[in-house]
């Protein structure tokens, strides 16, 4: 089980981003990276998932989860090189974080979109896909818990990075955490396509229909107000 808590990113990480960064902006002032400079999963599994992921999730939502991926191998190759994962775990947890956002699921359910969506990637990847249980949880609890920001307590390597990566995209947050030469280039790859208004919309959508979505804790208003208004992005979108 020790090489598994390793191996899957399930190492106990502070939940305040100002703790594992000591205070500071920054461990390191980053140098850009590219897409091409970052190695993409080729496994049979990550090759399954990323199919999924294509035909499930609408353009727009597939080029963030890839996003996510590379502003994520970014800051872990420059900011926390000893933090332990395989990559390919971090790639099925950026494929299917979002995936519970999508008009089939969001109004499959009433529960909120992060849990279902835990849910829907922990069958995907434990039952169709035979993914081993502890890669399947540790993609699942990065899911459950990608939006749950705060102070407190801990979470896993994974579900750290992921929540890292998602509110760089999302709202410009941790800005110095990644060159902004790396973002022209993944955005170039993976371009944005009104991605901070996409998203919003989302939000809105489910919080409209869900009042008690867990995105509510994030500020009903707030939430979908800072990632329409996402000023690091604005030039990209």
């Amino acid at each position: 089980m020790a090489d598994a808590v390793k191996t899957y990113g399930w190492e106990a990480k502070p939940r305040d981003p100002s703790v594992i960064l000591g205070g500071k902006k920054n461990i390191k002032d980053p140098m850009p990276q590219t897409v091409a400079s970052i190695k993409l999963p080729d496994s049979t599994l990550a090759a399954s998932v990323l199919l999924y992921a294509a035909k499930e999730l609408s353009t727009p939502t597939f080029n963030h989860s890839m996003r996510v991926f590379y502003y994520g191998k970014a800051i872990h190759n420059q900011q926390f090189p000893e933090w332990h994962f395989t990559e390919e775990t971090y790639l099925l947890a950026c494929l299917l974080h979002d995936i519970g956002t999508t008009d089939k699921n969001i109004s499959a359910t009433k529960m909120s979109f992060e849990f279902y969506g835990g849910i829907l990637a922990l069958d995907l990847l434990s039952k169709e896909l035979h993914a081993p249980i502890e890669q399947a949880e540790s993609v699942a609890e990065a899911v459950f818990r990608h939006q749950d920001i705060g102070e407190t307590g801990m979470i896993t390597t994974i579900g750290q990075l992921l929540q890292l990566a998602t509110i760089f995209d999302n709202m410009g947050g941790h800005k110095d955490l990644v060159h902004e030469d790396t973002i022209r280039d993944v955005t170039a790859r993976y371009p944005r396509n009104k991605w901070s208004s996409c998203f919003a919309a989302t939000i809105r959508k489910e919080n409209g229909s869900k009042p008690w979505a867990h995105t509510t804790a994030l500020g009903e208003d707030d939430f979908p107000n800072g990632v329409q208004n996402n000023k690091l992005m604005q030039p990209y979108d």
